[in-house]
C-alpha cells in the first residue's frame, strides 16, 4: 500500500536482460534521509560523503534536475560484525528533505557471509532490487534525472566486462523537494533504527557532478554550497568520513572507522 501511495512505476526499460525484483530477505533495508538528531552540519548518524544545495542555510525547492556519480563495489570483511549493513549510492534529496530518489548498491554482512547487490529507493517506498550481478571491484555508474511531471529516470551500470549490466526506469514520486543532490555511504535502517555499519574498507567516488538550475558542475562548483558529512554515533565516535574532494571536485573516498 505504502509503495502504491508514494512511487507509482510508470516505465522501466531493461537492458541486457536485467529484471527488477523485490526481495522479502532485503526489503525491509531502507536508505533514509540524512538523520542528524541536532548534530552539528557535517555530521549524521547514517551518511557520510557529500551533499550540495543551492544554500545550505536556505536551500532552494526545485533546483535539482540531474545527479551522475561512479563508485568502485568495495569488499566488507564480516568477521567482527557478522550481521551488518553498508550502502552506496548517489541521488536527489534527503539532506534536508523528507523523500530520496536515489539508485545503488549493498555490500553486506549476513551471517559473516558477504552479499552483494544492487537496488533503487523512492524513499519513503521500500527499495527494489535489481537481479544484476555485483561483485568487490566493480565499477558502477550511475545517474538519478528528473523529467518534469514528478518523474525521474534512475539508470545503473555494472562496467564489468564480462557480467557488465545496465538497467534504468523512470518512477512518479509527487512532493519531491529537488532541494539536494547527494553521493553517499550509509548505514541503512531497518524498522527505524539504524544498522550496524559493515566494514568496507574505504570507498571511491568518482565523476561526480551534478545539475541545479541548469548549470551543471562538480561538487565544490562555486554556483551553489556542499557538505562534507561524517557519520558519527551519538556519543561523536566516528564511523565513517569523507576525503577532502579531489582539485577539479569530482572524486573523494569514504573510510570506514566503527562498526
Amino acid at each position: 500500500m505504502r509503495r502504491a501511495i508514494f512511487a507509482s512505476i510508470v516505465f522501466a526499460t531493461v537492458i541486457m536482460a536485467s529484471v527488477a525484483f523485490t526481495s522479502p530477505s532485503t526489503s525491509v533495508l531502507l536508505h533514509a534521509p540524512r538523520i542528524s538528531d541536532g548534530l552539528s552540519r557535517g555530521q549524521a548518524l547514517n551518511w557520510a560523503g557529500y551533499a550540495v544545495e543551492t544554500s545550505l542555510s536556505s536551500p532552494q525547492n526545485d533546483a535539482v534536475t540531474d545527479v551522475k556519480g561512479s563508485w568502485t563495489v568495495p569488499a566488507v570483511n564480516c568477521a567482527s560484525a557478522p550481521n551488518s549493513y553498508s550502502s552506496f549510492w548517489i541521488g536527489i534529496d534527503g539532506y534536508s528533505s523528507g523523500t530520496v530518489e536515489q539508485i545503488g548498491t549493498d555490500s553486506d554482512c549476513s551471517s559473516k557471509k558477504a552479499v552483494y547487490y544492487a537496488w533503487y529507493e523512492m524513499y519513503p517506498a521500500y527499495p527494489v532490487n535489481l537481479n544484476i550481478k555485483v561483485s568487490p571491484g566493480d565499477t558502477i555508474n550511475a545517474e538519478v534525472k528528473y523529467l518534469g511531471n514528478n518523474q525521474f529516470t534512475l539508470t545503473l551500470t555494472n562496467t564489468n566486462k564480462k557480467t557488465g549490466t545496465t538497467y534504468s526506469t523512470t518512477q512518479a514520486l509527487s512532493g519531491a523537494a529537488r532541494s539536494s543532490a547527494e553521493w553517499i555511504a550509509e548505514a541503512p535502517s531497518v524498522g527505524g533504527s539504524i544498522t550496524s555499519l559493515a566494514n568496507f574498507g574505504q570507498v571511491y567516488f568518482t565523476g561526480c557532478q551534478v545539475t541545479l538550475n541548469g548549470h551543471t558542475g562538480p561538487i565544490n562548483d562555486n554556483a551553489w554550497q556542499s557538505d562534507a558529512i561524517t557519520m558519527v554515533t551519538r556519543n561523536g565516535i566516528f564511523m565513517a568520513q569523507p576525503s577532502s574532494v579531489s582539485t577539479d571536485g569530482s572524486a573523494f573516498l569514504v573510510t570506514w572507522y566503527h562498526k
